[in-house]
């Protein structure tokens, strides 16, 4: 007999195959993903935005409301009181931590008395990215690309040279909206990226409904001639024969047919848009040798995976389970506030239009009449409300655990539960080693993102950037927890006083413990200063000293020699005027 079993798939969205809306999610006529049927999308691409379909649900309490639509009308019932949001909002403050300070390395030895060879023009570079992040308002940016990732598992950034403003701009997008084209599954980057999207139909200004794609090719540097080389300024003395090309085209809806999907779109049917000078944008050669387009994990991919993991994944039916147990919760709180109760032998009211006993209601001040043998019965749902409770908390607890967040990290552990901050410490270990995970996934991603900034600035002729190797620099993270400020102090004292750690380690470490240090060199030059000037203080006050000590040492010497003369007044009235 046919049981008509589903096929078993194992992918980077396995952990969603429990929902019915995952199975054909593709299909014509699904309700839950209908924009999915679009003859442009790739196939293989379905499942990946079926899954951020499903997470962004969950992130603004419309899970039942995405399960109704496959055909579970009881979900609308479904209670969402913003626990997956709260989650996805925990982990992303903590992996963000208070701030976030764009770091080269070996600017920090800039001002010492003799620089390190580079250190110049490391901290040259520091103060230029800055400088740019702070007019690119990066700190926004990571914001706005890292919750996306931290919620769907994926964000994507773009960078473009802006020549009126004379930097690259920064730009994040929906990680729906890209697809990468992989012609080798081992290279570490896709050598052709499309960003699309669909443009709705727009009646009033006559448009119709369109699909937009912008692509960002490598490719030889000239289509018709062979061997043509360019030297960039980031890689002086080698040559390279590769370019960057953008395309930015729109396509009618209507004018594609079954098959034509987003890398075969019909070129003879685009519409290329323009740029403001009047540059069309087909082919238009970036004088790059690199795709200016930084994918973002959540999560370090498995292998032979290129996707991210959403911090709730692995929860989702924790969510679920929670999500069933307030709808229970709020139900049984309905009936003991406001009880079922049960009459015998007590004289109802009557209607009088239909002649049937009117429904009693339970309210304050109601008076009800019961004959001789009458009897009311209340049903006590109180020990239902209570056991739905405690299950609330044992779920809050099993998805805190699962996720890693913690309870303490969560807010949601009892501080007297707590035996000694070392216990905190040990409870926090899960957190501290996701924090760790997730900005060790997106470590190389802003290292390439300030290469290709430096890089963007040297194609544009920028003010101020030569040409030359792009120097490392990286995004640091300040820690993800409260840092016992006075422990650290205590420590850095003791070591630096026994000489085993060097004073700029001493002041790095109290800047990581929350210490209001702007910058290292120049704290460890003000206590370089001061420490000079004590002890020229200290040299003067000994000089002061001995020579007030010499003076008493004539003074003595003189007693001695009048108490070794035949004159005794003499002496005594040298004592005498000493004491005077």
């Amino acid at each position: 007999m046919d049981v008509g079993l589903r096929q078993f798939v194992i992918d980077a969205w396995s952990w969603l195959n429990y929902k019915p809306v995952m199975v054909d999610a593709g299909r014509p006529g699904n309700r839950s993903f209908p924009e999915l049927a679009a003859s442009w999308l790739p196939p293989h691409e379905l499942r990946r935005l079926a899954a951020y379909k499903v997470l962004a649900a969950y992130d603004s309490n419309q899970a039942g409301q995405l399960a109704a639509a496959s055909g579970d009308e009881a979900a609308l019932e479904r209670r969402e009181l913003g626990d997956a949001a709260n989650l996805v909002d925990t982990a992303l403050g903590y992996l963000l931590g208070s701030e976030q300070k764009v770091t080269v390395e070996d600017a920090e030895h800039a001002d010492d008395e003799a620089p390190a060879p580079g250190s110049t023009e490391a901290a040259a570079v520091q103060q230029r990215l800055r400088k740019w992040a702070e007019k690119e308002l990066l700190t926004l940016r990571i914001q706005q690309a890292e919750r996306a990732a931290v919620l769907l598992g994926d964000s994507v950034f773009v960078l473009a040279w802006n020549p009126e403003k004379q930097r690259p701009t920064l730009r994040t997008y929906d990680p729906g909206f890209f697809f990468p084209q992989w012609e080798d599954e081992d290279a570490d980057f896709p050598t052709r990226v499309h960003l699309a999207w669909e443009l709705p139909e727009d009646e009033d200004a006559g448009l119709k409904a369109r699909v937009r794609r912008v692509t960002y090719e490598l490719g030889p540097i000239s289509e018709d001639i062979e061997g043509v080389e360019r030297q960039y300024p980031w890689e002086p003395g080698r040559p390279s024969k590769v370019t960057c090309y953008l395309t930015d085209a729109e396509w009618l809806l209507e004018d594609l047919k079954r098959g034509e999907t987003l890398d075969r779109l019909p070129m003879d049917k685009a519409s290329f848009r323009v740029r403001p000078d009047g540059t069309e944008l087909n082919r238009l050669d970036l004088m790059i040798d690199f795709v200016p387009v930084i994918h973002v994990t959540n999560t370090i991919p498995d292998g032979g995976e290129h996707w991210g993991r959403s911090a709730i994944a692995r929860v989702l039916q924790g969510l679920d389970e929670l999500a069933a147990t307030d709808s229970d919760s709020s139900a049984a709180s309905a009936t003991t506030g406001t009880p079922i109760i049960g009459l015998a032998g007590a004289r109802l009211p009557v209607d009088r239009a239909t002649g049937r006993p009117e429904q009693l209601k339970v309210e304050a001040g109601a008076v009800w009449q019961l004959g001789d043998s009458g009897r009311m019965d209340a049903l006590d749902t109180s020990p239902q409300l209570a056991e739905l409770r405690a299950r609330v908390e044992h779920l809050l607890d099993r998805i805190a655990s699962n996720s890693r967040v913690t309870a303490a990290g969560l807010g949601t552990l009892d501080a007297s539960e707590v035996p000694s901050g070392y216990a905190l410490k040990l409870a926090l270990g899960p957190l501290d080693a996701l924090v760790g995970a997730m900005r060790l996934a997106r470590e190389h991603k802003y290292r390439l993102l300030f290469k290709m900034v430096q890089r963007l600035h040297q194609a544009g002729r920028a003010q101020g950037w030569p040409a030359g190797e792009s120097l490392p620099a990286r995004l640091s993270w300040a820690p993800h927890t409260p840092t016992d400020r006075a422990a650290v102090l205590e420590e850095v004292v003791q070591a630096y006083g026994a000489g085993v750690l060097s004073l700029e380690t001493a002041v790095a470490m109290l800047m990581d413990a929350g210490y209001p240090i702007k910058d290292a060199a120049q704290e460890v030059a003000r206590i370089q200063d001061r420490a000079e000037w004590e002890a020229a203080a200290r040299k003067a006050d000994a000089v002061a000293t001995g020579s007030g000590g010499e003076r008493a040492k004539s003074d003595r010497d003189g007693e001695e020699e009048g108490a070794g003369q035949a004159d005794p007044a003499r002496g005594f009235g040298f004592v005498a005027s000493r004491r005077k």
